[in-house]
């Protein structure tokens, strides 16, 4: 059984949830709701279900919070742990957004604003390049012209490269990943600190990251369908109090019980 795991936040006592999904078939399915966000949580939920339902854990696509990661590896030890791909680029995507306004606070003095050329491409930059129109290439490249501007290049390629590595087949975009953690670990120099700054973390989940490329269908987009279709239902009711009631509601809505309701369907 492949799972996945999510959490989001919302007001109360008890803010945050983590999500369980089960991604065995498509669509995958929303199997529990449990108040909190830690490793204790998941592997409590893991550890109360019966032994059959653990043995068929095969993978658990998670993002980047350790507490996921520690959970799994000590209730479930013969899952393979796959770290979602949204969240890899997403963490290589904020540091380069971190460069760019450092590069703008260094340089100007102030938080960027209209008619900054740095401001002017913070969007630009957190684009695909295959997207990118010619005037925006066009803009890109006036911008990357700049000699204080190398640091933003560097970062931007990095981003780039890592886009291309899931966006190749699996065994070239494993070479790809591969390359760039070894390039966060020695060649990035010291200067580039948002970059240095993802090397422990990047080190630290480097068999997490490249197990997605030996199990592609593994990752949370599923699960983060899930969590938009929730916070629709969320929207609709205005939001929950009661914390059984939300559960229920939330099962009934993404558990894949609609056959078994309406079998008619």
């Amino acid at each position: 059984i492949p799972g996945a795991i999510h959490c989001w936040s919302h007001r109360g006592i008890d803010r945050w949830v983590t999500v369980i999904v089960d991604l065995t078939n498509r669509p995958a399915r929303l199997i529990d709701i449990v108040p909190g966000r830690s490793a204790e949580v998941f592997r409590d939920w893991l550890q109360r279900q019966p032994d059959e339902f653990q043995a068929g854990i095969e993978h658990v696509a998670m993002d980047a919070f350790a507490g996921y990661k520690k959970a799994a590896t000590q209730a479930v030890p013969d899952a393979v742990t796959v770290m979602d791909p949204f969240h890899v680029v997403a963490l290589v995507g904020t540091k380069l957004d971190e460069t760019r306004r450092r590069l703008q606070t260094e340089i100007h003095g102030r938080r960027g604003r209209s008619g900054d050329d740095l401001y002017g491409i913070r969007k630009t930059i957190r684009t695909r390049v295959s997207l990118l129109s010619d005037k925006q290439k066009h803009r890109l490249n006036t911008v990357f012209a700049a000699d204080d501007h190398a640091a933003l290049v560097v970062c931007w390629q990095f981003h780039q490269d890592t886009i291309a590595a899931y966006a190749a087949a699996p065994a070239k975009g494993k070479t790809i990943m591969a390359g760039l953690i070894h390039k966060l670990a020695d060649t990035i120099p010291d200067e580039l600190k948002e970059l240095r700054s993802l090397r422990t973390t990047f080190q630290r989940r480097r068999a997490d990251i490249l197990a997605y490329f030996d199990h592609p269908g593994t990752s949370n987009g599923p699960t983060e369908a899930i969590n938009g279709r929730l916070e629709h239902l969320r929207g609709i009711a205005l939001g929950f109090r009661n914390r059984s009631n939300y559960l229920i509601r939330s099962l009934l809505h993404a558990g894949g019980m609609s056959r078994l309701l309406q079998p008619y369907l």
